[in-house]
């Protein structure tokens, strides 16, 4: 697949139009939602951002508007959580876009993130048992585990219920972004790159592998539990699936491709 090398004009003019679009869509989501919340009006994580499918501020639509949403706690959080996505999706998308094609790049982008909500969404449904007894217990009743869950069988914390499926929300892009990562690995598996701290260059493949690794492990240890690992999990998931789907169906045939 040929496309065009000339770097001639403007940084952000030389990006392919996905890529900067993505760009311009989720820094002016981020700012409005900051603004807004900040001036009291409205916060958009109310209907914008992934929540939890039982709890009363679920929309379908989530699933597609929480990729545009970013962390909104602070300026200082959020602005490094927005960064670092889209550093990452101006880094990995914008030659991924001149492979792929602009039609079918956006399809995998959209995918991945709508795999990663999938995937979030079914952790929550396996996993929130256990996080509701252990906010009961953050929040200063003092019972058990077992106490907690009879309780909780019985009817009794019915009234509690509610507001912790509302305390269940992810934000961000990084589902659609390890998407572009596994794609790139995949894609270009022998290109070696430099990755903060190690002094060495590591090909592609290893970087997504380890990569991978340890968002399995820090999932299921539950270290950094704010940050929604199984979610980045998933947007890897769904991207292999429909990457080897390509593969056999020959769609891609750039010549760096699956070596």
């Amino acid at each position: 697949m040929a496309y065009n090398t000339n770097r001639s004009g403007s940084f952000f003019s030389s990006m392919p139009v996905v890529v900067k679009n993505l760009l311009i869509i989720n820094v002016l989501v981020w700012l409005a939602t900051m603004v807004l919340k900040a001036r009291g009006i409205v916060d958009l994580n109310d209907t914008l951002a992934l929540h939890y499918w039982r709890a009363d501020d679920f929309l379908p639509t989530q699933f597609f508007t929480y990729m545009f949403m970013h962390d909104s706690s602070s300026w200082q959080s959020g602005l490094i959580h927005l960064f670092c996505n889209m550093f990452n999706l101006w880094m990995f998308g914008t030659l991924l876009e001149r492979v792929f094609g602009t039609k079918r790049f956006l399809f995998y982008y959209v995918m991945c993130g709508l795999g990663a909500a999938f995937v979030q969404e079914i952790v929550w449904q396996l996993t929130w048992t256990g996080d509701f007894f252990a906010n009961i217990q953050a929040g200063g009743t003092h019972i058990g585990a077992d106490e907690a869950e009879m309780l909780y069988r019985s009817g009794q914390l019915n009234h509690l219920v509610p507001s912790f499926y509302n305390m269940l929300i992810t934000v961000g892009a990084s589902g659609a972004v390890f998407g572009l990562l596994l794609a790139f690995g995949m894609t270009f598996p022998n290109m070696r790159m430099y990755i903060i701290p190690f002094p060495f260059p590591i090909k592609a493949k290893w970087m997504v592998i380890g990569y991978g690794a340890i968002e399995l492990f820090l999932g299921v240890s539950h270290t950094m539990s704010s940050v929604a690992h199984y979610a980045h999990l998933g947007g890897m998931l769904f991207g292999i699936v429909i990457l080897l789907y390509w593969k056999k169906k020959g769609i891609l045939n750039n010549s760096s491709s699956w070596q």
